[in-house]
């Protein structure tokens, strides 16, 4: 089995022969696997260490947020070429000791209605995730990594660098290139290089958590090697990841991979898929027995009803849900927390023009009995 070991002592600019926090097709691999081979890849949090058991609430404001993603890799894959497909399987992964859950201002899907700094720290034993910061709540294990992908080739970095700057200069939400933080920091990489928080065709921060022990990853494949990188542990998620966090770690995760001469192009694949053949948890946490939901539509709070739009949808039967638990109990921050790390935010219908069903389901079972 190949290896690729960290020092968590350090961060990645100290170690930077190790990784990347950027998707650049020059970056140098670590390792070199062929299809077949078990590779093991150690991986550091999301915040580069930035945030300890220590950390309070107010040093978030302090956080270098070019920084984020850290990533392992990457490993040149033996016989990969442009077209082909990669399947990756997810053979084991590792959680560590300690997680945390925090809310960054200017960060998250509700960042406009949550403007406060705020953190949970989650101890991680026996399977399960337990936080003073959250009293009651024992989260299961349902470890996987945010980030995953491969290299995009120069055409496809500049196809992305100008449709997010067009979306930027419409007035959306994108982030462009940026050198500061950037690692590989040597020029022109870190200047060219996009930006890990969005998933893109190559995969990256697409944080599904059914990406877990026992799935199989397919990606299209863009340079020779595939410059396959990982990064972004979690130990469990909601389905949306509604803060922005969900309980991240560092951890390590088992990869082994299959090259499918050809089959991205011959397929028109542009975009990754996944598959397995078991239960990504098990079955009464992942289609849980007992449950709160909450629904979202498409009407606007002051009344206005917009057509068919999911992402209100979404944002109702999350604010909904943040009611209910404050119901019971529970501080708004620490209900946004408890959303982002358990509840499952699903598109219940699309069809019954204008308004669009989301609706959010809260496990019972986290809470202690």
């Amino acid at each position: 089995m190949k290896s690729i070991t960290i020092d968590y002592r350090k961060r990645l600019s100290e170690e930077s022969d190790k990784g990347h926090n950027r998707w650049h097709e020059a970056i140098a691999p670590v390792i070199e696997a062929g299809p077949g081979e078990n590779v093991e890849i150690e991986t550091r949090d999301a915040f580069d260490g930035q945030i300890t058991p220590t950390t309070t609430a107010d040093d978030l404001r302090n956080c270098d947020l070019n920084r984020v993603h850290p990533l392992t890799g990457p490993v040149y894959v033996t016989g990969a070429a442009p077209g082909d497909l990669l399947e990756v399987e997810i053979c084991d992964m590792k959680p560590a000791a300690f997680g945390y859950t925090v809310q960054v201002p200017g960060f998250g899907f509700l960042r406009d209605a949550f403007p406060d700094p705020y953190i949970a720290k989650w101890t991680i034993k026996d399977g399960f995730a337990r936080s003073a910061d959250l009293p009651d709540l024992r989260i299961p294990d349902g470890s996987f990594v945010g980030v995953i992908g491969v290299a995009p080739s120069r055409e496809l970095r500049e196809t992305v660098r100008q449709r997010e700057a067009a979306l930027a200069a419409r007035g959306g939400m994108a982030l462009p290139p940026e050198a500061q933080g950037a690692v590989p920091s040597v020029e022109p990489i870190a200047s060219e290089a996009l930006r890990t928080i969005p998933p893109r065709e190559n995969g990256g921060n697409m944080d599904i958590k059914q990406l877990s022990k026992g799935a199989r990853l397919l990606l299209p494949v863009f340079v020779d090697g595939a410059l396959f990188s990982v990064g972004d542990a979690h130990f469990a998620q909601g389905d949306g990841e509604a803060c922005g966090t969900a309980i991240e770690m560092s951890g390590s995760i088992l990869v082994r991979f299959t090259v499918h001469k050809g089959e991205a192009w011959r397929r028109g694949i542009r975009f990754p898929r996944f598959l397995r053949n078991d239960y990504y948890f098990p079955p009464e946490l992942a289609a849980p027995r007992r449950f709160l939901a909450t629904t979202g539509i498409s009407v606007r709070a002051d009344g206005t009803n917009e057509s068919e739009d999911t992402t209100l949808s979404a944002r109702n039967a999350l604010l909904a849900m943040i009611d209910l638990l404050v119901e019971r109990g529970w501080t708004r921050q620490q209900a946004y927390a408890i959303c982002s790390v358990a509840v499952d935010l699903k598109i219940s219908e699309l069809v019954d023009v204008p308004n669009m069903v989301v609706s959010a389901f809260l496990p019972l079972d986290i809470f202690a009995k």
